[in-house]
């Protein structure tokens, strides 16, 4: 189990409730951007030269510090790489190019909104992966869908954030006005990755 994780919290829980793996992440809310690190903002794929020398060098940061593995993904503009792999034209061509380059692991939720809804795409890129690469079902994975979706898709590893949310424990809230964007979360609400949550995952896996 991989728990992608924005806190030292989450970290912690994951790690108690039994997860081998965490995706460290500053911004869940838009889509799970590194720390500074890998991926260096929400929205699309397609960056700048100046984002890509950040993106290296924070890559090369990873691997001094003993980084087991790199999460990314990146696009030309007109959707010809390889990563990002729900965002391409043809996953089962992308599939044999990501092998032939030596990923390890390809996080899809199938190209669908949800890995239960892109279940039928994740089981086929399963199957032709041969265990030659590790499909990753992600997205709205919960403890009530997760053995579907590992029976069905035949996968060995799965990607969650094991949340929950919890009231903050400020004393005085200004609800008035907001440290976030004009769509934001909840301000006064912490979700946090809870050792409950992972316990179960673990224990339906």
């Amino acid at each position: 189990m991989e728990v992608c994780i924005d806190s030292v919290e989450s970290a912690l829980n994951a790690e108690r409730g039994g997860a081998i793996r965490v995706e460290l992440c500053s911004n869940l809310m838009e889509g799970g951007t590194t720390p500074s690190l890998g991926r260096p903002r929400g929205g699309d794929f397609l960056y700048s030269d100046d984002e890509f020398y950040v993106m290296k060098e924070d890559i090369r940061i990873l691997k001094e510090g003993g980084a087991d593995g790199i999460v990314f993904g990146i696009l030309s503009r007109i959707i010809k790489a390889i990563t990002t792999f729900d965002m391409l034209k043809d996953p089962f061509t992308s599939l044999e190019i990501l092998i032939q380059l030596g990923f390890d692991r390809i996080l899809t939720s199938g190209q669908d909104s949800s890995a239960l809804e892109g279940l039928p795409t994740i089981s086929h890129l399963v199957e032709k992966a041969k265990e030659r690469i590790i499909i990753v079902p992600g997205g709205g994975i919960t403890e009530r869908n997760l053995e579907r979706i590992l029976r069905g898709s035949g996968a060995k590893e799965f990607h969650c954030s094991a949340r929950t949310s919890f009231p903050s424990l400020m004393s005085y809230k200004n609800t008035n006005t907001s440290m976030g964007a004009s769509l934001r979360p909840p301000e006064f609400v912490n979700k946090v990755s809870t050792y409950e949550k992972v316990k179960n995952f673990v224990f339906v896996a």
